[in-house]
């Protein structure tokens, strides 16, 4: 069945003007105007973020939705997709953002604006492990952009952690996927939007 929902997670410190956000907000506008687009801004606690997700979600029907998230992002795109059996593209997806955030708590800056400040609470580690959940149920739902030249995630962990699903290892590149033009093709070609 074709996806006529799609929701874009952005990563930590992020947000929906990120450039992967907006390549692929515009090609829904452009290509599949019909499908029911939300790319919202996170919320910095984890467990604002999943309630906020799954009542967004909530009505939409799931043999017909998609997730897509970036690093962060990616890793809640993995509970979204596990919690409504939907598909869902990761680019360098965060595999084990509890111990890495872990350096990160306190006041953080928004990468896209820098006067907008945020404070990530030690408490949203905790958070984190407990939205992690175990091996993913249906591997086929998968498709993960994985760069080796990812400067802050080790790709061997990102492909370990979706076996059985379809990857795309990149030899270069980084954790931006500056080179995201590239790939978007076989993203929509698996997202299979209406």
């Amino acid at each position: 069945m074709a996806v006529t929902h799609l929701l874009y997670l952005h990563g930590f410190r992020s947000s929906p003007r990120s450039t992967k956000a907006q390549k692929v907000a515009a090609r829904v506008r452009q290509r599949h105007p019909a499908v029911r687009w939300w790319c919202p801004q996170l919320p910095a606690s984890p467990r604002a973020t999943m309630d906020m997700l799954m009542q967004g979600v909530a009505d939409w029907p799931g043999d017909a939705m998609a997730v897509a998230g970036s690093s962060l992002g990616g890793f809640y795109a993995t509970c979204v997709a596990e919690a409504t059996g939907c598909r869902a593209v990761l680019l360098n997806p965060a595999i084990d953002p509890a111990r890495d955030l872990a350096a990160h708590t306190g006041e953080q800056t928004a990468w896209h604006d820098p006067s907008q400040h945020f404070v990530f609470e030690p408490r949203y580690i905790d958070e984190l492990r407990a939205l992690e959940c175990g091996p993913v149920a249906h591997p086929g739902h998968y498709f993960a952009v994985i760069a080796k030249g990812d400067e802050v995630l080790d790709w061997r962990e990102m492909t370990g952690r979706y076996p059985g699903a379809r990857i795309k290892l990149l030899e270069g590149s980084d954790h931006a996927l500056s080179d995201f033009d590239d790939h978007i093709d076989e993203v929509f070609a698996f997202l299979d939007l209406a």
